[in-house]
């Protein structure tokens, strides 16, 4: 693979990523991201993400680890040490950096492979933290889908797939509004049953064998009143401690795989 060199920080191309790694702005204009580490860029490739460049510090990843990675033809950049900190995110890491296209990640155009689909709905969730665990149980569940109602960060933010290793790339993925994605739950005759307070029931004395979406909200504020008035059935985690509420990452974790446990043992 022929590969240029650059070695400048100031060079323009440079001055841009690092403007693609820190702004989600400059993200959603340029309809690119950063990618950072081996396991996440073998499932960027997995998951059929388009690459532009490939950026790698010769000292700490070589050509030939490159084609092992991959065999498409790629713009291949040779980087020094001082760019490679200035782009990596994380203090340890491969040596290689791909810049990539974004998916749309639209509502409409997403599809089930299971004609029975297991679905987590996550509304509003604004820590990147908790949405790369989200998405690490739904990887870990092999649910249909995961959708993210309403979000306040943008799916491509660093922090979310260095959170997730990576599993953003691999989980069947889609964004909406609350108002739409009930229509489209509705419109595939799939249950809803909402993590909430009110009016709620036990999570393990319900049936989840049929299609269902399992939605959680955020722990300051819970779900919108639009997903409880349209919920199949409100349910919860009985706690037994002072509190009332625990990490959402952590109760989806509970709920998606009481429904595993049902699908796969039942």
């Amino acid at each position: 693979m022929p590969t240029k060199l650059i070695t400048s920080t100031q060079n323009a191309f440079i001055r841009q990523l690092a403007q693609l790694k820190d702004k989600s702005r400059e993200r959603k204009k340029t309809g690119t991201f950063i990618i950072e580490g081996v396991r996440e860029i073998s499932l960027a490739l997995k998951g059929g993400y388009e690459f532009e460049t490939i950026l790698i510090y010769s000292e700490l990843f070589s050509l030939e680890q490159l084609n092992n990675l991959t065999n498409q033809q790629l713009n291949i950049i040779e980087i020094s040490k001082e760019i490679y900190q200035k782009l990596a995110y994380r203090g340890t890491t491969e040596g290689i950096i791909a810049i990539a296209k974004s998916k749309k990640n639209y509502l409409t155009d997403l599809t089930f492979k299971n004609e029975n689909p297991l679905i987590l709905i996550a509304e509003a969730p604004e820590k990147p933290g908790n949405i790369g665990a989200i998405l690490r149980t739904a990887d870990a569940a092999n649910v249909d889908a995961v959708i993210i109602a309403n979000p306040k960060t943008d799916l491509y933010n660093p922090n979310i797939i260095r959170s997730s290793v990576g599993c953003l790339f691999t989980n069947n993925i889609a964004t909406g509004t609350t108002t739409e994605i009930i229509k489209f739950l509705k419109g595939e005759n799939i249950n809803i049953y909402c993590a909430a307070l009110e009016v709620s029931v036990g999570y393990h004395t319900l049936n989840y064998t049929k299609p269902t979406a399992i939605v959680v909200g955020t722990e300051a504020t819970g779900l919108s009143s639009e997903w409880l008035e349209n919920a199949t059935q409100n349910i919860i985690i009985p706690m037994q401690g002072e509190i009332d509420s625990m990490n959402v990452s952590v109760a989806a974790g509970i709920l998606i795989f009481e429904a595993k446990r049902q699908r796969d043992f039942l």
